[in-house]
């Protein structure tokens, strides 16, 4: 197959990059900035040289945006915001636009659409779309909002002849350096890997494999469009998720910290509580229903065989 993922040199394009390559497909990633091969230049907004890339593919993966992980400051969220937006409508326009458009077109989301919340899960029949909720930061309520836009302008593109996902995907943990496991584990080894303002929130995350195999599964299967969640069947609170990661990578105490220190933390690290506060119990629904099964449903065992790969490539 040939396969084009825009906006792919981030954590989560170069672990489905990495897999689909080693599987003999052809993979073109579309970027600002081209530095390898395979990379072809594209602006993310509007139409260009890119679109031949298109024609004649079998799958349209497209996972361009500016990184969540930074400070939500006004300029930041526009940033995030207009980047997805822009993204998603532009590669609408190159799928109509083409001879020969992708059978598939599977525009990334993110599970941050669902609502905060404690009480129940979300999946797609009955989870809850966040943005109104009580006690909560203000500005939470943009995220929501970047998430539906997104997804809009996926409902929104004309393209009668590709069937349409978006993946409502929970955190990716890869073993990979700069991703989100690395950050934690480094958080970790520091003694920092304790409960978060009580860590009753919950974490919803997806072993790299199972992702590639469920955005592998959504491709094949001809009756599912529209949201689906990427994530795996047992979400857990925040102090759960971390004991276990502490003992995958045998640290004994994580100090706790209060929201203020959270807040603290964040500011050091130029990212946003949002990321380790918002509690995002998000269970996989359709593809449960579907049949696809999860080779890591557990986070115990998917910490350990994780933490086990990073030993081993270090």
């Amino acid at each position: 197959m040939k396969i084009v993922i825009p906006g792919g040199t981030g954590q989560v394009g170069t672990v489905l990059g990495r897999a689909w390559t080693a599987a003999g497909h052809e993979v073109v990633v579309l970027s600002r900035r081209p530095e390898q091969r395979g990379e072809v230049p594209w602006d993310g907004r509007t139409p260009g040289d890119w679109f031949k890339e298109i024609d004649g593919s079998d799958m349209v993966v497209n996972l361009a945006g500016r990184s969540v992980n930074c400070r939500y400051t006004p300029t930041n969220l526009r940033a995030m915001m207009d980047s997805r937006v822009h993204s998603a409508r532009v590669v609408g326009e190159a799928i109509a636009a083409v001879a020969e458009p992708p059978r598939v077109w599977l525009q990334m989301s993110t599970a941050t659409v669902y609502a905060h919340r404690f009480d129940a899960p979300h999946d797609e029949a009955t989870g809850v779309v966040g943005g109104r909720e009580a006690d909560v930061p203000a500005y939470w309520s943009y995220s929501v909002e970047i998430a539906k836009a997104w997804e809009r302008e996926l409902e929104r593109a004309d393209t009668p002849h590709t069937r349409k996902v978006a993946l409502r995907s929970a955190m990716v943990m890869s073993p990979d350096r700069g991703g989100v496991l690395d950050v934690l584990l480094r958080l970790a080894r520091l003694g920092l890997g304790g409960p978060v303002a009580g860590g009753a929130q919950y974490v919803s995350w997806i072993h790299e494999r199972d992702f590639v195999r469920a955005v592998e599964f959504l491709a094949g299967r001809e009756d599912l469009t529209g949201p689906v969640n990427l994530a795996a069947p047992s979400p857990l609170p925040q102090r759960a998720f971390m004991r276990a990661l502490r003992q995958a990578r045998g640290v004994p105490v994580g100090l706790p910290a209060t929201r203020w220190m959270a807040e603290l933390g964040a500011l050091v690290l130029r990212s946003d509580t949002e990321l380790l506060l918002k509690s995002r119990r998000v269970v996989p629904g359709r593809l449960l229903e579907a049949g696809f099964t999860f080779d890591h449903p557990d986070w115990p065992e998917a910490a350990e065989d994780l933490v086990g790969r990073v030993r081993g490539s270090r």
